[in-house]
């Protein structure tokens, strides 16, 4: 099989699924970003949420989902773009980050991406926000997604007021 170029290490699909990544992609404006597939535990329809004091501005409130509260966090805000002003086609994407629930709202999910870990590339310096908040860059059909760090993005959620 070699021979003909198919390569048959990958037969029993587990050395190749070892090296690769499922990711939920979404938009923002035009840009792309994705997170693991693994941290998803929902996508839902923007539907409100409830605003709180004394937190950061790109927290837009919490969600009651069926008895846990889910803080949302507005993306666009917190790559330091503005506000989303949301509408019925805007979705939130629920996401486990460690033992806790985040939402976070973008302007649509597009596509489920199956990507190499060795395609990953670093962050290029430049934009600290983007530094920041992203695991890396990946390309996939010729169009640039950036992993989203969400550990990163709920960091400093609440003023020190």
């Amino acid at each position: 099989m070699e021979a003909l170029g198919i390569r048959d290490d990958y037969s029993d699909g587990t050395a190749a699924s070892q090296n690769t990544l499922q990711l939920i992609a979404f938009s923002i404006d035009e840009q792309i970003y994705g997170v693991e597939i693994t941290t998803v535990r929902e996508i839902r329809a923007w539907n409100g949420a409830t605003p709180l004091p004394n937190t950061r501005e790109y927290v837009r409130g919490v969600i009651n989902l069926r008895g846990t509260i889910v803080p949302i966090f507005d993306l666009r805000a917190r790559f330091g773009d503005g506000k989303t002003n949301p509408t019925k086609n805007h979705v939130v994407v629920v996401m486990s980050v460690g033992d806790k629930w985040i939402g976070i709202l973008v302007d649509a999910v597009s596509d489920i991406l199956t990507v190499s870990k060795d395609d990953i590339h670093t962050v290029p310096e430049g934009n600290s926000v983007d530094t920041e908040l992203l695991n890396g860059i990946v390309t996939h059909d010729g169009r640039m997604v950036g992993l989203i760090d969400l550990a990163a993005v709920v960091s400093g959620a609440k003023t020190d007021a």
